[in-house]
């Protein structure tokens, strides 16, 4: 690599590392929730603001691992899978990006899977080569603390996401949600994608009705 990319990238990622932290220090103003979530036997506090099953899921902006930004309404009618981890190069996260990397293939083509987490892009982009992540989008939230702040899971004093799974229907509605108790354990894996497969046939029958109620109709 030539001297002035390898200062031009280091300037740049200089750069996103200072505007992260710079941001998180501005963050104590979010609201704070207190009894939700454990590291070993403490409670954690979360900052930001905590979102319910049935309510429109906040559109959010993260980026990939090229630094270009990704929201959620770029995935619009399609059903999405979010994997929360607080960092890739830990045991039980790399567990549970490797666990929906593999699910991808038992799901529909339709099925959006990412996962989160406050690591920087080029770790991640290091993690997934590694780790033959390539069936699920990995994407940062440490470029501006969106997606943590507007769904509560950013984790006061330590910059990182908590452990939690969602999962958003066609419409943009959270159809499931699990903040896992203890950031040290696993999510309910067998619950989510049972939800995310009930929830997927479910609309597929529900667009199936329509398009028989619409061909009646038509036949009139």
């Amino acid at each position: 690599m030539k001297f002035s990319t390898l200062l031009l990238t280091s300037a740049l990622n200089f750069a996103v590392i200072s505007s992260a932290c710079a941001d998180f220090f501005t963050q104590d103003s979010l609201p704070q929730t207190d009894n939700l979530v454990k590291a070993g036997n403490k409670f954690v506090t979360l900052l930001g603001n905590q979102v319910k099953e049935g309510q429109k899921a906040p559109d959010f902006k993260v980026v990939n691992d090229s630094f270009g930004p990704v929201s959620l309404s770029d995935f619009a009618n399609k059903p999405v899978l979010i994997s929360v981890v607080p960092s890739l190069d830990t045991g039980v996260c790399s567990l549970q990006t490797k666990r929906f990397n593999e699910e991808v293939a038992n799901l529909p083509g339709n099925v959006v899977m990412m996962t989160i987490s406050n690591d920087l892009p080029f770790a991640q982009k290091r993690f997934c080569k590694t780790e033959n992540i390539d069936k699920v989008k990995v994407l940062s939230d440490a470029v501006w603390r969106d997606f943590g702040s507007k769904y509560g899971l950013l984790i006061k004093d330590m910059g990182l996401l908590t452990r939690a799974i969602f999962i958003i229907d066609e419409q943009r509605n959270i159809a499931y949600k699990e903040l896992v108790a203890n950031i040290s354990q696993h999510p309910n894996y067998d619950n989510a994608l049972a939800t995310l497969k009930a929830l997927n046939s479910a609309e597929a029958s529900t667009s199936t009705t329509s398009a028989t109620e619409d061909g009646a109709v038509a036949g009139h």
